[in-house]
C-alpha cells in the first residue's frame, strides 16, 4: 500500500533511484525575434528510439538545500512500506503566491499507478491551505513524457527559456519548459 507523507529526510541515494526517465519523443523549439514580434513554437516529434536519461545534479549542496526545503512543509514522499518510491520537493514563493516544484519523480517500478497524481494532489491541498494561487513545474523539451504527465495533471505550458541551463541550449540542447496549474486568484 502506498502512503503519502511529508518528506522529512532526504539523501542522494533516495533521489538517484527515482530520476531515470524514458521519452518516446521531444519537442523541437523554433525561436524568432524581430523588433516587432517574438515567436516561440514547440513541435512534437517522435524519436526513432526511446531516449533514456538520468538526472545527475544531486550534489551535496543540492541535497542540503532540498533537505531545508522539506522542513517548510511543501515536500512529500510516496512510500511503499518503508521504501521511498516517489517524491515531490517544492518551495512556496510568497512574492507571487506560487508553489515552485523543484523535483517530481516516481520510481520506474511504480509508475502508472497514480502515485504522481497523489503527490501532486497533496501538494495542491497544502498550496490551497496556505493561500497560494498556482503551481509551477519546469521540465525540458527533451522530456516529452513529463510534459504529457503534467498535462494530464492539469498543467499548461506557459513559458519557454532557451538559455535556462546554458548559453548553448538553443537550438539543439535541453530547453526549459515551464508549466503551470492555476489554483485560484
Amino acid at each position: 500500500m502506498i502512503t503519502i507523507q511529508p518528506l522529512l529526510q532526504l539523501d542522494a541515494t533516495d533521489i538517484a533511484q527515482l530520476t531515470t526517465y524514458v521519452s518516446e519523443g521531444r519537442y523541437v523549439v523554433s525561436y524568432a525575434d524581430t523588433p516587432t514580434d517574438t515567436l516561440i513554437c514547440l513541435h512534437y516529434i517522435a524519436l526513432p528510439e526511446p531516449s533514456i536519461r538520468t538526472y545527475d545534479h544531486f550534489d551535496v549542496k543540492t541535497v542540503q538545500r532540498y533537505t531545508q526545503l522539506c522542513s517548510a512543509g511543501f515536500s512529500f514522499g510516496a512510500y511503499d512500506r518503508e521504501q521511498l518510491v516517489g517524491l515531490l520537493i517544492a518551495e512556496a514563493q510568497a512574492w507571487n503566491r506560487s508553489l515552485s516544484v523543484w523535483e517530481f519523480h516516481v520510481a520506474p517500478t511504480h509508475r502508472r499507478a497514480g502515485i504522481g497524481r497523489q503527490l501532486m494532489a497533496t501538494a495542491e491541498a497544502k498550496a490551497n491551505e496556505t493561500g497560494l494561487r498556482t503551481i509551477v513545474c519546469e521540465t525540458q523539451n527533451t522530456n516529452a513524457t513529463a510534459i504529457l504527465v503534467y498535462r494530464k495533471l492539469g498543467f499548461a505550458i506557459e513559458g519557454i527559456d532557451i538559455s535556462y541551463y546554458s548559453n548553448a541550449d538553443y537550438p539543439d540542447g535541453d530547453i526549459a519548459v515551464f508549466m503551470k496549474r492555476r489554483l485560484h486568484d
